[in-house]
Formats: C-alpha cells, sequence, structure tokens
C-alpha cells in the first residue's frame, strides 16, 4: 500500500539554509495492516503523512502510494485514499448530514449513493441522532468521530489518521479507538500519527519510532518493548531536588536507570523486588509505583527524552 525508500523532506533553501524536516527513511505498509508513526512533535511525522496523502511534494527519494507515483498520479491516488487531518475542518455553517454529504458530492458520487454511504456513516460513528445538529454543538469526541466519517466517505483503500485522539478525554478516545478498531477488521489500511504510547500500542500491528527526521526504531509494540527495555519499571519519587542526589544510591539495583526532574525510573524484570531493596537501605520514597514498560520508555531509551518533550 505504501513504499518509501530514502524519503525526504526539506523547507526553504533559496534565501537561506533549508530544514530537513524528514531525513531519509524507509518504510513498507501491507494491505489491511495499521501502521504508526510514533514521536514527539517535530519528529517528521506530519510531513511525512502529507507527502503519502500526495499533497506536499517529495524532495528526493522514492515514493509509492497504492503502487502509483504521487508526483504523477496525485489525483488519482487522493480519490482512493481518506484523510483524517490533525485539526478538524468540519464546515460550521452545515449540520452534520451535510457535512458528509456535500463532502460526498467532491468525489462525483451520484446523490443517492452518498445519502445511503452519509446514513451508513452515522451509524458507524454513533451520530444518527445527531444529523440534524449544527457542528459547533458537538462534544469534541463527536467532532472527531465525523471527521473520520468525513474521512471515509469515498470508502478508501488507505486511512491515513494525523493525531487521531489529540485533545479529547479518555471516554472519547477509547470510542475512537472502537471504531478504527472496527474499520481495521474490515480490512481497511490505516497509517496514524501519535505522541501517545497507549494509542500506539492498542491500535498498531506494527510502528516507526521517529526523532528529528529519522526513524530511530521499527517494529510491533511488543518487539520494541521487549528490544529495548525491561519488562517492568518501579517510579520512585523522592523530595524536591533529591532525585539526582539519591540515584548513584540506587543505580545498581536495576539494569538500567533514568533520572528525571520529577522522578526516578529503575528499569529491571522485578519491580516490588526493587522497591523493597531502596526501604532496605533506609531510602524512603515520597511515592513509588511498578508498571509495565511502555512505548515511551522505549523512546526515552533512544532519545534520552520522553514523548511529550
Amino acid at each position: 500500500m505504501i513504499r518509501a525508500v530514502d524519503l525526504r523532506k526539506s523547507f526553504g533553501g533559496k534565501d537561506g539554509d533549508a530544514v530537513e524536516a524528514v531525513s531519509g527513511i524507509s518504510v513498507d505498509v501491507g494491505r489491511g495492516e495499521a501502521f504508526g508513526f510514533l514521536g514527539p512533535n517535530g519528529a517528521g511525522k506530519s510531513s511525512t503523512m502529507r507527502m503519502i496523502a500526495a499533497v506536499s511534494p517529495v524532495t528526493s527519494g522514492e515514493l509509492r502510494i497504492l503502487g502509483m507515483d504521487p508526483a504523477v498520479d496525485g489525483p488519482a491516488i487522493r480519490g482512493r485514499i481518506g484523510v483524517c487531518p490533525q485539526e478538524d475542518t468540519l464546515d460550521t455553517e452545515l449540520n452534520v448530514l451535510d457535512n458528509l454529504y456535500i463532502y460526498g458530492r467532491y468525489f462525483g458520487l451520484p446523490r443517492a449513493e452518498v445519502r445511503q454511504r452519509c446514513e451508513e456513516l452515522l451509524e458507524f460513528v454513533q451520530l444518527t441522532e445527531k444529523a440534524k445538529s449544527k457542528v459547533e454543538d458537538l462534544s469534541g469526541g463527536m467532532k472527531r468521530r465525523l471527521t473520520i466519517a468525513r474521512s471515509l466517505i469515498n470508502r478508501p483503500d488507505l486511512l491515513l489518521l494525523d493525531e487521531p485522539t489529540t485533545g479529547l478525554d479518555p471516554q472519547a478516545r477509547h470510542v475512537v479507538w472502537d471504531r478504527l478498531f472496527r474499520l481495521k477488521q474490515q480490512g481497511v489500511t490505516l497509517v496514524l500519527t501519535t505522541h501517545y504510547m497507549d494509542e500506539a500500542e492498542q491500535l498498531c500491528d506494527r510502528l516507526v519510532v521517529m526523532d528529528k527526521g529519522l526513524i530511530v526504531a521499527e517494529g510491533s509494540p511488543a518487539e520494541l518493548i521487549r528490544t529495548h527495555s525491561t519488562r517492568e519499571v518501579a517510579e520512585l519519587r523522592f523530595g524536591i531536588g533529591e532525585n539526582e542526589t539519591v540515584a548513584p544510591k540506587i543505580e545498581d539495583l536495576a539494569e538500567r536507570i533514568e533520572v528525571l526532574p520529577d522522578r526516578i525510573l529503575l528499569y529491571t524484570q522485578n519491580g516490588e523486588e526493587a522497591i523493597a531493596k531502596v526501604h532496605e537501605r533506609g531510602l524512603d520514597p515520597a511515592m513509588s509505583l511498578v508498571r509495565r514498560s511502555s512505548l515511551e520508555d522505549v523512546f526515552l531509551r533512544l532519545t534520552g527524552r520522553t514523548l511529550v518533550d
């Protein structure tokens, strides 16, 4: 569905130095796969997505979408993909149903067929009862679901989602995840960017971790965690300014230790045992917990910073 070889994207360059947002990445996405680009803001995720959507020209490298070259076959590609942008771009002057209907007509679909698809999609995203409502009266989660529905009006082979749940509360995020999971079950290929590690773990079969325009790791969520982290992480919080002082006293209790401004992370196979040994040494953290390793721990290991930096 997508093949990129040494893909690069630069901005500027005539009157000043060019800024390279994507610095030579190679990816392959198969049919029916849910593929993710994980990384912080500025990692190059959105620039990559715009090239895949055939709306931003490739600076260099090879890119094929659905077997076509976006530089030559842009309109044909755009007719077969769906795009859910990072920001909702709904028409606030139209009601919910008309937002779908008019967008469907842009694809040249017959009126009767568009109306049928609108009804099906409103039911799919659980907005049937809001069909005549104004967009401005919808909650953030409802607007996001309407944006996803609109991106599906042409029954795309490939759906691109740029930060699909940014700004949503946990309940709304889970509803969106459920709809996306159902699409995947129907055979739609999903490509998404996110800086939420739990979202990537929930939705992605495979993903790449990006930082500063480069791919620093690739694999399934489980593979990345297994390769780059430990089974468990013990989090300890000491008093203000104490973490740096305490860290050397306990660094031998874990395979790896990370000292963050607000906490110490001990990477170990047995977090409870590590915390017990911390107490045996007469140290009393203000807070301690044990959790399983996540993709954020992978990113911290690979880049030295957290996903939300």
